[in-house]
């Protein structure tokens, strides 16, 4: 009996990420889920979609929150970036961001890059610093609006899943 209740959390995760979607729409693109990433239910109504970038040693995993407000909505590109750097408690110059725009197809995209102390935390609500943590960050401009999508973490872990993250958002772009 005790076996089966050891087991029983593994067969859990295990039948949970079964049922993960391997590919995911958010307005009209759609995303491959890195294998390796989790599939997460989304937190709040504001979120289209949701992962976790798991951590190979067990610390704290990256999240990466997928935003779809339609057309016109949500913002556009700067008011965006603006408030993604303005979530870190140290001024803009000492994060030194890199924000890089490409267009990939016909679809303009712009990348944010930001390392400090990460405010995390819903709008409005209680916020938890987190020191040496990274934000990377995608706005993909749709006909149907622009999807924004967010991933924050320890540094380390970020740095280390841009690539992933980077096939996941130019991938869906083809």
């Amino acid at each position: 009996m005790k076996i089966i209740a050891r087991l029983a959390p593994l067969f859990l995760a295990l039948a949970l990420a079964a049922a993960a979607p391997a590919t995911f729409k958010v307005s009209e693109f759609t995303f491959a889920r890195p294998a390796a990433w989790e599939w997460v239910e989304v937190s709040s109504s504001m979120r289209a979609a949701q992962l976790n970038v798991p951590a190979a040693d067990g610390r704290e995993p990256g999240e990466v929150v997928f935003f779809h407000f339609g057309a016109g909505g949500g913002g556009g590109t700067k008011a965006n970036v603006d408030r993604w750097l303005s979530q870190f408690q140290e001024p803009r110059e000492q994060l030194k961001p890199k924000i890089e725009e490409k267009t990939v197809g016909k679809t303009k995209l712009t990348y944010v890059h930001a390392e400090g102390t990460y405010s995390s935390g819903m709008p409005g609500g209680p916020k938890v610093a987190k020191p040496d943590h990274g934000l990377y960050g995608a706005i993909v401009e749709g006909a149907e609006g622009s999807v924004f999508v967010r991933m924050t973490g320890p540094k380390a872990l970020v740095k280390s899943a841009l690539g992933d993250f980077n096939k996941m958002i130019e991938g869906a772009l083809k």
